[in-house]
């Protein structure tokens, strides 16, 4: 078995996730992404949300897609926090989403990169665009493996 609790029978969600975890291996690096991965995912959907609220909706559904092939149970997880942000959205006034999405994406991807300086590693994403995906189930795994929930 492998650190995922799951057996190592080739699942592309665990290839994937070892792969991602290989240039996060730093505990500064990981603390960082496990901060600045959620507020980006949340930013993304308030750019989107700036465009029309259905894009951004759009956006999470393919996003859906994709996780349930990889993963039923952080497939879940990833929707309820979608979910959650795309409520928060929707709260939120207007005039503030493009302002605070803007800057807080802005400001998250410089903490990624200062994490990938002090983990001497380029970020995954420069080998493979999925892993821009992989990053919000690297640190829903992190939680779930805490909770002992199997995925």
């Amino acid at each position: 078995m492998n650190q995922h609790s799951q057996p190592a029978a080739g699942r592309s969600i665990d290839t994937l996730l070892d792969k991602y975890s290989e240039s996060h291996l730093n505990p500064v690096n990981e603390v960082i992404h496990f901060i600045c991965v959620p507020v980006i995912v949340f930013t993304l959907l308030g750019l989107l949300w700036v465009i029309h609220p259905w894009v951004a909706l759009a956006a999470a559904l393919a996003a859906m897609f994709y996780y349930f092939s990889l993963s039923t149970p952080l497939a879940i997880g990833m929707l309820l926090m979608s979910g959650a942000m795309l409520a928060l959205l929707y709260i939120l006034p207007p005039g503030l989403v493009l302002p605070l999405s803007v800057s807080v994406f802005v400001i998250a991807w410089i903490g990624q990169f200062i994490g990938h300086k002090i983990e001497g590693k380029k970020p995954s994403f420069f080998d493979d665009l999925r892993f821009l995906l992989i990053g919000p189930l690297f640190v829903l795994g992190f939680l779930y493996r805490r909770l002992h929930i199997s995925y």
